[in-house]
């Protein structure tokens, strides 16, 4: 076949962790500049990707596969560090989930979820993954219940 009737794969913008292959979570330089030490922030470009992978040693890297390890964040981070908030605006913690699930309500992850669409809520520069954490937040709290 002629190759000039051979369409190339568009670029989606998916990049996956060049350690573990996890699909990484797109991240801008506002993420970038709070999350990461002067020196190690200049080792990637204006945006580059999380590795969302709780056990993978990448914080973030960029398409050249040039990486900064979970260990070089400036705080201790969900899901690379399980004992760090779910939530770092609000220091939203597991045990926090837990309570609600032990109690059978859902009032602490409302009340958060409420907190997370005020003007409080400072996801890009709080957040690694630079996003909201409610989706971390009620996946864990469904994971939970469905085991009590």
């Amino acid at each position: 076949m002629n190759k000039a009737f051979v369409k190339e794969p568009e670029d989606t913008g998916d990049r996956h962790c060049p350690r573990c292959g996890s699909l990484g979570v797109a991240v801008g330089s506002t993420t970038l500049d709070a999350q990461l030490p002067p020196d190690e922030r200049r080792k990637l470009g204006e945006s580059a990707w999380f590795c969302p992978y709780p056990r993978c040693e990448v914080g973030y890297f960029d398409p050249f596969d040039r990486w900064v390890g979970s260990d070089l964040l400036l705080h201790p981070s969900y899901p690379k560090d399980p004992t760090a908030p779910l939530c770092p605006c609000f220091d939203f913690t597991c045990e926090q989930v837990e309570a609600d699930v032990a109690e059978q309500s859902a009032q602490r992850v409302k009340q958060l979820l409420a907190r997370s669409k005020s003007p409080e809520a400072r996801c890009t520069t709080m957040s690694p993954s630079g996003q909201c954490c409610m989706p971390e937040v009620q996946k864990y709290f469904f994971r939970l219940r469905g085991q009590a």
